[in-house]
C-alpha cells in the first residue's frame, strides 16, 4: 500500500509528469505549454513558504501517484483564513480512493492551520471531480461561463466552497 507525504523539490519531475498528461490532454487545467520540472519545483517551494501544505500519494515502490496542495486564494490579509485546493492523480490512480486520502489528510492540515473556507474551481464538465468535492461537503457556489478556451472549444468553470472550521 501507497502512502502520502509532504511533497519536497525533489518530487518536481514526478508531480510535473503528472501534471503534463493534464496539460496535453485535457481542459481540466487552462496551462497550454508543458511545465518544466524546474518551475514546479519553484511552484512547490513558493506554497510552502506560504506555511500552505503540498502533499504526495506515493505508491509501495515510491513512484508518485498524485499530489494535493492549497494555494492563496487572494493576497489581502482579510483572505488569510481561505485557500484554494487542487488534486491531480496518474490516470491508473483514478476511482481508487486517492483523491479522497490525499484531501482528507490535506483537509486535516488545513483545519490545524486554522483555515476557514477552501475554494475549489472546476473546469465543466467534470463528474469525477464534483464527486470528489462534494463528498466532502463542498457545494457549488458559482458559475462562470465560457470564461476559458482551450483546444479550440470555450469552457465554463464552476467554483465549490466548503467551510472547515
Amino acid at each position: 500500500m501507497g502512502r502520502i507525504r509532504q511533497a519536497t523539490e525533489e518530487d518536481a519531475k514526478g508531480i510535473a509528469e503528472i501534471y503534463n498528461e493534464y496539460v496535453l490532454n485535457s481542459v481540466v487545467t487552462f496551462e497550454e505549454q508543458i511545465v518544466e520540472p524546474s518551475i514546479m519545483a519553484s511552484r512547490i517551494k513558493a506554497i510552502q513558504a506560504l506555511g500552505l501544505p503540498w502533499l504526495v500519494a506515493v505508491d509501495e515502490c515510491l513512484n508518485i501517484i498524485g499530489y494535493a496542495y492549497a494555494s492563496q486564494w487572494k493576497t489581502r490579509s482579510a483572505y488569510a483564513q481561505s485557500v484554494e485546493i487542487t488534486v491531480y492523480l496518474t490516470e491508473e490512480c483514478q476511482s481508487k480512493g486517492w483523491g479522497s486520502n490525499l484531501y482528507q489528510r490535506l483537509f486535516t492540515l488545513l483545519k490545524a492551520k486554522g483555515v476557514h473556507v477552501v475554494i475549489a474551481g472546476i473546469a465543466l464538465p467534470n463528474p469525477a471531480s464534483i464527486a470528489l468535492h462534494e463528498k466532502f461537503n463542498m457545494k457549488k457556489v458559482g458559475h462562470f461561463e465560457q470564461v476559458g478556451r482551450k483546444f479550440n472549444r470555450w469552457i465554463d468553470v464552476a467554483y465549490w466552497q466548503g467551510i472547515l472550521t
